[in-house]
């Protein structure tokens, strides 16, 4: 890595003091995707896909872009990445109004609200007791937890789904796998497991009331 780990830990702490308090507005879009899901009303699918897009262009153009490009040359790359997934998400599921969510019972279900809990919840305070305070930590917004809560929220949509917009959440949660075994993230190691079950899940019908086709 063109990097050391005191490195990559400041440019955390930089984008937090930067930027405080605005990260904190990056759970609106969150929570209104949930929202809308819950709901199930006309329109949910593109509530839920524009949020998605807000948050993947954020993570590419203000993080990626904005700061860890000063430590990293690859993060041109990798913005140009979560562009790229933001300006799918925002085709399929806004133009075109091909993703639709809904709440299913049983595994798949949990196993979504799983991944979203960590991602919002459990994920900061698993950094916490790594001995990483809020400040030096990703907060939501950057990319691992982001792409974990994408992952549980692609774990709710309903079949068929454009495999694009699988792409970029998959491929970041590999890469977000390798920064956790060399930078001592651990709770950046539930994005393998998040990609594992989200491929799973995208290779098996679901029976509930949204519908879902058969491939």
């Amino acid at each position: 890595m063109p990097f050391t780990v005191e490195q990559f830990f400041e440019v955390f702490r930089q984008y937090n003091h930067t930027l405080w308090p605005v990260q904190l507005l990056l759970y609106a879009p969150a929570l209104a995707a949930l929202a809308a899901i819950g709901r199930r009303r006309g329109g949910a699918g593109r509530v839920v896909s524009a949020s998605l897009a807000v948050l993947w262009l954020w993570m590419g153009a203000v993080y990626h872009f904005g700061f860890f490009r000063s430590i990293n040359p690859a993060a041109n790359l990798f913005a140009a990445l979560c562009v790229a997934g933001a300006g799918l998400f925002f085709w399929h599921g806004v133009v075109r109004d091909r993703l639709n969510f809904a709440w299913p019972a049983g595994a798949r279900g949990w196993a979504a609200a799983a991944l979203i809990a960590y991602a919002l919840l459990v994920y900061p305070a698993i950094g916490f007791m790594a001995g990483h305070d809020y400040w030096e930590s990703p907060s939501f917004g950057t990319p691992c937890p982001t792409t974990l809560f994408t992952l549980g929220v692609l774990m709710l949509a309903v079949r068929p789904v454009p495999a694009a917009v699988l792409v970029a959440p998959v491929l970041w949660a590999l890469i977000g796998t390798f920064a956790a075994l060399s930078l001592n993230v651990p709770q950046d190691f539930g994005l393998a497991l998040a990609a594992a079950l989200l491929i799973a899940a995208m290779h098996r019908p679901r029976k509930d009331s949204g519908g879902e086709h058969r491939p």
